[in-house]
């Protein structure tokens, strides 16, 4: 049995980054998904690709991993730095703003 381990993202929907501080061990599928010929639908019978565990720190998943014999793979995050202008929004409609506010 594999998994791997992660760290998630944020969504594309959200501007946010909650769920994002968790790391998630998520089992991967041992055989591809298959389209069932009746109904036309995506199936599989691994129901081990439907488990997510979320633990608090990377060393913890990796430990649960060890103690139950799960090989697992390790993806570390992609960390983005913060894009904050001085000033930020406010600065549109300050009173000490010298040019005129134009679209």
């Amino acid at each position: 049995m594999t998994a791997r381990i992660y760290q998630p993202s944020k969504t594309a929907m959200s501007s946010g980054m909650a769920k994002t501080k968790a790391w998630v061990l998520e089992f991967t599928a041992d055989e591809p998904r298959r389209i069932d010929p009746l109904m036309g639908w995506t199936s599989s019978k691994d129901t081990q690709a439907q488990v997510q565990l979320r633990f608090a720190t990377k060393e913890e998943a990796i430990d649960y991993a060890e103690a139950n014999g799960i090989d697992a793979v390790v993806t570390l995050p992609k960390k983005r730095s913060a894009n904050v202008r001085p000033g930020g929004y406010g600065e549109n409609f300050a009173t000490s703003r010298r040019g005129a506010w134009t679209h």
